[in-house]
């Protein structure tokens, strides 16, 4: 085991820790996760019920 850097495609940090493998990337780190940061991540996404009252508001016109 030695040192490896890893880095967080993310936020772009980097760090140190002990692994067997030569390079470490890693998509979320504890610097830019929503839970660790308290940041909330909006998605757009609409639910079931904003769904139903598009389709039923076409189908009323």
């Amino acid at each position: 085991m030695h040192l490896v850097d890893v880095s967080c495609s993310a936020c772009g940090a980097s760090f140190r820790v002990r692994s067997t493998a030569e390079a470490i990337s890693i998509d979320v780190c504890s610097n830019c996760h929503p839970l660790y940061t308290g940041r909330e991540r909006t998605v757009a996404s609409g639910g079931r019920v904003e769904r139903f009252n598009r389709r039923s508001a076409l189908a009323t016109v």
